[in-house]
């Protein structure tokens, strides 16, 4: 017997149950559609994690003062104030694979326009934290280095101050207050979103950080300095150079503890795509229990139609159908089912993952390898499943089945 006419049977034995054969796809559809749409999920989430990282700037190192440490209780990184500008203007000219560096220093305060005011994040920056940071500008220009080595009392603004104190107006050249100092606006940062589902990357203005220490704290040290690589290979060199440059600068012996802390952005977004990665297998483990159950619903239904049909296997066996016929066509049954519940699983499991999106407002990425995997498993079920089933029937004896009742 030909394959295509074993396919035509077993599809008018299908044809015959709609009903039972549906039901017996639910449990692949469920299956199917669980793992696309929880890969897509966990993929969506690694990519909006990514490109959160990915807003800080490329090949970025943050440099933070280390713990401090009195009567006996550790204070937390960056509770020392061990990090200096002239710390920040020797890693630029003594380590080969840094390309630019920013010192900052951070606080909050109150700022005033007229007769609106708020409170935002205050960053003292250089003129270079556009370019490492990879930021842009909506409108106005950004502050020059002669700014900063001369402290002016100028400004950039971000999206959200904006808003609050100026709602329509145009900021550009006006004067605001923080902590009753007079500010000139420069100009205004592009808008930047949410980073971390709750902080705000716009509620800030930016000032030279000369101008935060001077001006708005009365200090001399800097709370962090941002570095940029000369590349993305040259992340771990660039880690090593600033490291040994801070302990010879900081006059630490061989048997000190760092004062100061390196963090490397390219290993962090290493581990949160590795966590990540984690995760999106996790889910669609979970998942594929649900493929698993249909697998079986899948068998129990097939060993069900073998007891019903047992006479008609007899008859064809009897006119000359082999055992290998006889068993392809109960596995082609089980295959087409568990295939078009397949198919229907990934297109209901993209209409999901996009409803999800919409409704919850989390990020969904459905890529192919996501599908591909889901079809090759509802395949596998079908054969793996259907096996059993199907070689039962190959091997009923023509007599006993013509016998049966």
């Amino acid at each position: 017997m030909s394959l295509l006419k074993t396919i035509q049977a077993a599809l008018k034995a299908l044809n015959k149950n709609k009903m039972r054969s549906f039901l017996t796809m639910l449990g692949i559809i469920v299956g199917v559609l669980a793992v696309v749409a929880m890969i897509s999920i966990g993929q969506g989430a690694k990519v909006s994690v990514q490109e959160r990282i990915s807003q800080l700037g490329s090949n970025l190192l943050f440099v933070r003062p280390g713990s401090a440490f009195r009567h006996g209780v550790h204070g937390g990184w960056g509770s020392r104030t061990s990090l200096r500008p002239e710390d920040a203007e020797a890693i630029v000219e003594e380590c080969p694979s840094v390309e630019m560096v920013s010192p900052e220093v951070s606080t909050r305060a109150q700022v005033v326009y007229k007769n609106k005011n708020w409170n935002p994040s205050i960053s003292g920056t250089s003129a270079d934290i556009l370019a490492i940071r990879g930021w842009k500008m909506e409108a106005g220009s950004f502050f020059r280095s002669s700014d900063v080595r001369g402290a002016a009392k100028f400004c950039i603004l971000g999206k959200t101050v904006v808003e609050n104190l100026f709602e329509d107006a145009n900021p550009m050249g006006e004067i605001i207050r923080i902590r009753q100092i007079p500010f000139t606006v420069l100009g205004v940062l592009a808008q930047r979103g949410q980073s971390g589902g709750w902080y705000d990357q716009d509620d800030v203005i930016l000032v030279p950080y000369t101008t935060a220490q001077k001006r708005l704290l009365g200090i001399q040290h800097i709370n962090n300095i941002v570095i940029s690589a000369v590349s993305a290979e040259s992340m771990s060199n660039a880690e090593q150079e600033v490291s040994e440059l801070l302990r010879r600068r900081h006059n630490l012996a061989d048997y000190e503890e760092d004062d100061f802390n390196i963090r490397n952005m390219a290993d962090v977004q290493e581990a949160v795509a590795e966590t990540a990665g984690t995760m999106t297998m996790l889910l669609a483990g979970i998942a594929s229990v649900s493929l698993l159950v249909g697998g079986i619903g899948i068998m129990n239904i097939m060993l069900v139609s073998v007891t019903e049909r047992i006479r008609e296997i007899g008859i064809r066996m009897s006119v000359g159908a082999r055992d290998r016929d006889i068993l392809m066509q109960f596995l082609v049954e089980a295959v087409v089912l568990s295939l078009t519940g397949g198919l229907m699983g990934i297109i209901t499991g993209i209409i999901g993952s996009r409803i999800i999106s919409s409704i919850a407002g989390w990020p969904t990425v459905v890529s192919g390898a996501s599908i591909g995997l889901a079809f090759v498993f509802s395949a596998a079920v079908g054969v793996f499943f259907g096996f059993y089933p199907a070689r039962k029937a190959s091997k009923l004896s023509p007599i006993d089945a013509l016998r049966y009742e």
